[in-house]
């Protein structure tokens, strides 16, 4: 007996600095799903919410591949909702939590996850260089409210690089966030389900010599970046990492999978929440799918299962 093959909206493109990313990633979903499963249509927000409107009442679920504004944020999670599409990951309440790097913070607080300190930098109200300097110390990592990717990110060694870092971040948002640079081992914790939550393996973050940090250039440069997987931590720093990924996923309200960065002091034995990503990268080498297949799920498996998940969730 034929099975009925599910009408997947596959929404990539968008109109975020991260676009190009958004289309690479879904090229490679593509390939991977099943076509003996789904029914694929490809969907760019940029262009194409006419005719996803027009197709709505045919539509499955959707696989949302953007990144950025208007994509992770909340937005074409409340649209899809007022459609009635089910999607994978995170509603309109999570992405819009996990976007906001302030509020997201002081979620983290409130839950009593550590994090670095901080100061959060009006464009409006500026503070004075020397006050943060004085409170944070040096270097800082200055970061817009909003953005993925590292974009409008500056680390800043010295006072006087400040003011143009700040300026930098305010390109992109009103409010920017100031945090003392914490230096150590960056790993990132993948969680995935809804209400039954499984803690994948973690990936330990090598940038190569001549990044900084783990910039855009960093992320997308075939080759620039070692990624490790698992991570080569001590067993209880592993396991107290992968917690940390698992209530930073709840205090945020995510659903479905979410990605959370951390910094990990080996030697001191401290790990710091930095931020939650709702939409990790989606290449077969991106690092949640990297985690996946260390748990056992390959990449059509995984898509697999962030359908099903979404279908679960919205039923």
């Amino acid at each position: 007996m034929a099975t009925t093959k599910l009408r997947v909206a596959l929404l990539a493109g968008g109109v975020s600095a991260e676009r190009e990313v958004s289309l690479k990633s879904a090229q490679q979903v593509y390939h991977a799903l099943d076509k003996e499963k789904y029914i694929i249509t490809r969907y760019d927000p940029r262009d194409d919410l006419p005719r996803l409107v027009q197709d709505a009442p045919r539509i499955d679920v959707a696989l949302i591949i953007l990144h950025g504004r208007l994509g992770e944020d909340g937005t074409i999670q409340g649209f899809l909702d007022s459609l009635g599409i089910p999607y994978q990951g995170s509603g309109v309440l999570g992405s819009a939590l996990a976007m906001n790097k302030i509020v997201s913070k002081r979620l983290y607080e409130q839950e009593g996850l550590p994090v670095a300190p901080y100061v959060i930098a009006d464009r409006a109200h500026p503070p004075a260089s020397g006050a943060i300097v004085e409170r944070l110390g040096l270097p800082v990592v200055v970061k817009p409210e909003h953005e993925g990717s590292s974009i409008g990110l500056s680390i800043v060694r010295r006072k006087e690089a400040l003011p143009d870092a700040l300026q930098k971040a305010w390109g992109y948002d009103r409010r920017c966030l100031v945090e003392k640079y914490i230096p150590g081992i960056e790993v990132t914790g993948g969680v995935l389900g809804n209400d039954d939550l499984q803690a994948l393996p973690l990936v330990e973050i090598v940038p190569g010599e001549q990044f900084d940090f783990f910039d855009y250039e960093a992320k997308y440069t075939p080759g620039a970046t070692r990624e490790i997987c698992p991570a080569r931590l001590p067993t209880e720093l592993t396991r107290k990492a992968q917690e940390l990924a698992l209530r930073a996923h709840r205090a945020l309200c995510c659903r479905g999978y979410s990605r959370t960065d951390m910094m990990v002091q080996v030697a001191e034995e401290k790990i710091y929440v930095l931020e939650t990503n709702t939409i990790p990268g989606m290449t077969q080498t991106s690092l949640f799918p990297q985690a996946a297949a260390a748990a056992g799920i390959p990449f059509p498996q995984l898509l697999d299962r962030l359908i099903a998940l979404a279908l679960e969730d919205r039923r």
